[in-house]
C-alpha cells in the first residue's frame, strides 16, 4: 500500500461510535424541526419569500409556497438522512451532510417564522455577506499570525486604530488616504505585537491584550477630544456600490454576492489568494512549517523569528484593512469602542475554520447570518429574543471546539517563543 492510500484511508476514516452519535444528533434536529416548527403551523398557510433585494434592478419571482407541506417534506429528509446515517453512515461526508440537515433547520425557522407573512430572503443573504466581511478579513489576519506560530488576540485593538485612522484622514485627505493610513496602523501594531512576542518573548497572549485596552483607551480619548468636537474630522465618505459586469445581472445570486462596494470584492479576492499563497507555494510552506515545528525548519534554513516577523505585520496589515471597512464601507463615521467586539468574533470564526481561508470565510458567512436575522425577528413576529440568536453561532463554536463536529487542528506551536540555539 503506497503512503498516499495509507494516508487517504486514515483521513476518510470516521469512528463508529462518531457515526452513531452524529445519527442520533439527526434525530434531534429531525425532532426539533417536528416539535417547534410542525405543531406550530397552521395547514394552509403560505410563506412567501422575496428573491430581491430592496433597490436592485434585477428582478426576480417571489417565492411562494404552502408552510406545512414545506416542513413536513424537511421532516421527511431529515428523518432519512438520520436513518442512513445510523445504518450504513455517510463516512467522510457526515460533516456535509450535517451542514445540510443544519439547513433544513435553518429553511424550517424561516418558514415558519414567515408563515403567512413576507420574509425578504434575498435582502437577508445580502446583508449576511455584508456583516461577514470584517469577521472574514479579521479571521484572515489571525490565519496569518497564528499559522507562522504567533497568537494574535489584538486583532480587536488593530481594527479600532484602523478605523480610527480611516476616519480622521479619510476626512483630512480623502478616502483612498484613509484607507492607506488604516493599513499602515495595523501594520505598525503588527510591529508592536512582533517585537513583544518574537523579540522580547513576552507573553503573547498578555501582549496582545495590552494593545487591545492601549488601542480602546485612545481611540476613545482621540475622538472624544477631537472628532466628536470637530464633526468636519469625522465625515470621510464611503466607497460606492459598484457592480460587477456580468455577474451581477443573475438572478438572485448576482445582486448578493456581485452588488457590492471594494471591501467585498477585495475579501473574494483575499480568499484566494491567501489560500493559494499559504497551501500551494513555496512561501506558504515555509511559513506554515514555523509554526508546526520551527525547530526542523531552521535546521532547513528558514529563518524562523524572520518568516514569523513577516506573517504578523502581514496579520496586522490585514486586521488594519479589515477596520477601514467599518468607517469606509459601512458606517461613514467613527463612534467610540466602534467594533464592538469583532475582533474576537473574527478568532471565533478562525477557529470555527480550523485555521483554513474558506473555512474562516464560511464560518462569517454563519455568523453575518445570524447577525442579519437578528435584526428580523421582529418583522417576522418569532417569540424569541434576538440576543439568543445571537448566541447562536457561538455555540456551535463551542461544538465544534468539543470534537463533536470535528476537532480543530491549531499549529503545533503556536504561542511558543523560538530562541536559536
Amino acid at each position: 500500500m503506497t503512503t498516499q492510500t495509507m494516508t487517504k484511508s486514515a483521513t476518510s476514516y470516521i469512528s463508529p461510535t462518531r457515526e452513531r452519535v452524529m445519527g442520533v444528533l439527526f434525530l434531534i434536529v429531525a425532532a426539533a424541526i417536528w416539535v417547534f416548527f410542525i405543531r406550530n403551523t397552521t395547514p394552509g398557510l403560505e410563506t412567501t419569500f422575496g428573491m430581491t433585494p430592496g433597490g436592485s434592478q434585477v428582478q426576480t419571482p417571489d417565492w411562494v409556497f404552502e408552510t406545512y407541506t414545506a416542513l413536513n417534506i424537511l421532516l421527511f429528509l431529515s428523518i432519512a438522512l438520520a436513518v442512513y446515517q445510523l445504518v450504513r453512515g455517510f463516512k467522510r461526508y457526515t460533516n456535509l451532510v450535517l451542514g445540510l440537515i443544519s439547513g433544513f433547520f435553518i429553511f424550517a425557522f424561516l418558514a415558519w417564522g414567515a408563515s403567512g407573512l413576507s420574509l425578504n430572503l434575498a435582502g437577508l443573504l445580502r446583508v449576511m455577506v455584508i456583516r461577514s466581511v470584517p469577521l472574514t478579513l479579521g479571521a484572515f489576519s489571525g490565519i496569518l499570525c497564528e499559522r507562522s506560530g504567533v497568537f494574535n488576540i489584538a486583532i480587536e485593538g488593530m481594527m479600532l486604530t484602523a478605523a480610527f485612522c480611516a476616519a480622521l484622514f479619510g476626512s483630512l485627505v480623502n478616502i483612498w488616504f484613509g484607507l492607506l493610513t488604516a493599513m499602515l496602523s495595523g501594520l505598525l501594531l503588527g510591529g508592536v505585537l512582533a517585537i513583544l512576542a518574537i523579540k522580547y518573548k513576552v507573553n503573547q497572549i498578555i501582549a496582545g491584550t495590552v494593545i487591545n485596552i492601549f488601542a480602546t483607551g485612545l481611540t476613545s480619548f482621540l475622538s472624544a477630544k477631537f472628532l466628536q468636537k470637530y464633526q468636519y474630522l469625522n465625515d470621510p465618505g464611503r466607497f460606492p456600490t459598484c457592480d460587477v459586469p456580468g455577474l451581477s445581472q443573475i438572478p438572485f445570486i448576482g445582486p448578493i454576492f456581485f452588488s457590492h462596494n471594494l471591501f467585498v470584492y477585495a475579501m473574494y479576492i483575499l480568499l484566494i489568494v491567501l489560500t493559494v499563497a499559504l497551501f500551494y507555494t513555496r512561501w506558504g510552506l515555509r511559513l506554515r512549517s514555523v509554526g508546526e515545528h520551527p525547530k526542523a525548519a531552521d535546521t532547513l534554513g528558514i529563518q524562523v523569528n524572520r518568516t514569523r516577523y513577516m506573517a504578523v505585520l502581514l496579520g496586522g496589515t490585514m486586521a488594519g484593512f479589515a477596520g477601514a471597512y467599518f468607517i469606509l464601507g459601512s458606517v461613514g463615521r467613527f463612534d467610540e469602542v466602534l467594533t464592538a467586539g469583532r475582533g474576537f468574533i473574527a478568532l471565533a470564526a478562525m477557529i470555527f475554520g480550523n485555521w483554513y481561508p474558506f473555512g474562516a470565510f464560511g464560518a462569517g458567512l454563519l455568523f453575518g447570518f445570524a447577525d442579519s436575522l437578528a435584526g428580523k425577528l421582529t418583522i417576522l413576529r418569532v417569540p424569541i429574543h434576538n440576543k439568543f440568536l445571537e448566541m447562536a453561532p457561538y455555540i456551535v463554536t463551542m461544538i465544534v471546539l468539543a470534537g463533536i463536529i470535528g476537532r480543530g487542528q491549531p499549529p503545533a506551536a503556536g504561542g511558543q517563543p523560538y530562541e536559536k540555539e
